[in-house]
């Protein structure tokens, strides 16, 4: 093909997996019951004045599936940590012991899992949004090189490909969420 075509092919593909490392990311943050330091992922602590990901000020350790110990650097930041846990509002009750603070991880209700299961769907979704509108993009791009005078057989190979990176990429999202929603699932 030519230089352009190869350079629109290329960066929808860079844009589809980024749609897919987010999809991944998000779902880290969807709890399937069992517990995982990425469950705090999103709690800020307020460090002498700034706000700071939990993960700077201290450690986080998952001793069994049901707990998540956090061990601060600093013996002063148990009681700033605790609260921003539970600002955070992830569902957690935190318990401070004077030397860590332990999280039990609550096993989820079927109706929370159900939850969990239609955030996980709407996250994919919008996953296979991202994927369509780069497609669109591409075609977009291919429809204006051939205005442009390149030929319009290259011109319906490249959007044939760009048409075969989307079908990959949506599979790719339906497999990611296929697993997510049996883990989600899982007693």
């Amino acid at each position: 093909m030519n230089e352009e075509i190869d350079f629109i092919l290329d960066s929808t593909e860079e844009s589809m997996s980024g749609s897919i490392a987010h999809l991944e990311k998000e779902f880290l943050n969807i709890r399937a019951g069992k517990a995982s330091p990425a469950m705090l992922g999103g709690v800020f602590v307020d460090y002498y004045g700034s706000q700071t990901p939990l993960g700077q000020v201290s450690n986080i350790n998952v001793p069994d599936a049901r707990t998540i110990t956090i061990q601060p650097f600093e013996k002063s930041m148990l009681q700033p940590i605790e609260k921003a846990i539970m600002v955070a509002n992830i569902g957690f009750n935190p318990m401070n012991n004077g030397d860590v603070i332990i999280i039990s991880v609550p096993p989820l209700t079927e109706e929370r899992r159900r939850d969990l299961t239609k955030q996980a769907k709407a996250e994919a979704e919008d996953a296979k949004i991202g994927i369509r509108n780069a497609r669109q993009e591409a075609n977009k791009d291919i429809k204006k090189l051939e205005k442009e005078g390149t030929s319009e057989d290259i011109c319906k190979t490249a959007e044939d490909e760009v048409q075969t990176l989307t079908n990959t990429y949506i599979r790719k999202i339906d497999e990611i969420l296929a697993h997510k929603e049996a883990e989600i699932m899982k007693v």
